[in-house]
């Protein structure tokens, strides 16, 4: 029954935290000028309207559900895992660069090795920060910040200097045995962008649920997060689940990246910036609190706010920009949480107190001293 509890409040937490967000968003759309309640059915329309806007949006989701459950894995083991964006580009970097290193194997050798190329040099990239966590106590957050800066820089090195042709600024497209794209998604949803990527990433939903429910490490990494010290004084190895969770949460953000480079883009290029799948998976998996069928439907929101948000520019003179805006709301109500819990218990009406029955060896003068007590006390409640 408690879990039971836990579970409804973290999704009403969720969800009232979505209706807030939308709230302020339409504040301040309302300051600015501009009509909120069309603004939001054209970006309803905009995400569900066609099939190419959903396509788009399942599209959108895919790495988002892969990045949410790295930080969702992370953060069961205690880690705050900032540098999901270093993670996906190192995966993206490392699919890419395997299908363009054997552009003539087999589609069914290909397109397997460039994905486990991907979920491989995540798991690397995160593995440090683990190791480093694990053996030094060095802080997760600080070298994965780094570690995302250091993937940013050696990417764009790699890319520039490697795999672009003359001064281009961009790979080259890799083989089709490699692509996530086919002829058949893109005609079922009007040429959108969708791919096969969404079966990889509701597999890894019901193999991450799985491990952290069904398997002995993934009760190891749930508790370390709870409490190290009582883990190792029960006999668990630290530093290897440490070690582990981190690889995990590295391997499910490698995929993510996968995701971009064999799907969406089919290449990789120069970037100015870290990929946005990294920190918005961190949104996704905050959002659901962890839980994996919840990241699947954050994932599925965002991908609803990103699609729809391009649609309103187009619709009115208001600035895609403010889609941004709700979403940064919604992450900070679901941060300040505890004000939203601490109201919802304010506002329940607190239960009267039945007054005492006297019993028959029990003097009257007791009874009546107890009955105004319980008054008394009924008065402070309320």
């Amino acid at each position: 029954m408690r879990i039971k509890n836990l579970r409804l409040g973290n999704l009403w937490i969720s969800v009232t935290s979505v209706i807030l967000g939308m709230v302020v968003g339409a504040i301040i759309m309302i300051l600015s000028g501009f009509n909120p309640i069309e603004n939001y059915i054209s970006l309803f329309t905009g995400a569900l309207g066609s099939p190419n806007a959903i396509g788009e949006v399942l599209r959108e989701a895919t790495p988002l559900i892969l990045t949410g459950l790295g930080f969702a894995v992370a953060n069961s083991a205690g880690f705050f895992n900032i540098g999901l964006a270093g993670q996906a580009l190192a995966g993206w970097l490392a699919s890419v660069s395997f299908a363009l290193a054997f552009p003539h194997a087999p589609g069914f050798l290909l397109l397997p090795g460039a994905i486990l190329a991907g979920a491989v040099a995540g798991a690397l990239w995160s593995g440090i920060a683990g190791f480093l966590r694990a053996y030094f106590g060095a802080s997760e957050v600080i070298t994965t910040i780094m570690l995302n800066y250091i993937a940013l820089y050696a990417t764009n090195a790699v890319v520039k200097g490697m795999l672009a042709k003359g001064d281009g600024d961009y790979s080259p497209t890799i083989p089709v045995q490699a692509r996530l794209r086919t002829p058949f998604l893109e005609k079922i949803t009007q040429n959108s962008t969708f791919h096969w990527g969404i079966l990889i990433a509701l597999v890894a939903v019901i193999v991450v649920w799985w491990l952290m429910k069904k398997t002995t490490l993934g009760f190891e990494i749930r508790a370390v997060g709870m409490n190290e010290d009582a883990s190792r004084y029960a006999g668990m190895s630290t530093k290897k689940t440490i070690i582990s969770a981190m690889l995990i949460s590295g391997a499910l953000a490698g995929l993510g990246g996968a995701m971009e480079g064999l799907g969406n883009f089919q290449n990789i290029i120069v970037n100015t910036a870290l990929p946005s799948i990294g920190f918005d998976g961190m949104s996704v998996s905050l959002l659901a609190t962890g839980s994996p069928v919840g990241i699947i439907l954050a994932a599925l929101l965002f991908g609803i706010l990103k699609i729809g948000g391009l649609n309103i520019s187009i619709a009115s003179t208001t600035p895609p920009e403010i889609v941004d805006i709700v979403i940064a709301a919604v992450i900070f109500f679901v941060g300040a949480n505890y004000v939203i819990r601490y109201l919802s218990v304010k506002l329940r009406k607190h239960p009267k107190k039945q007054p005492p029955v006297a019993s028959s060896s029990e003097p009257q003068a007791a009874v009546a001293e107890r009955a105004a007590q319980a008054e008394e006390e009924g008065e402070d409640a309320k």
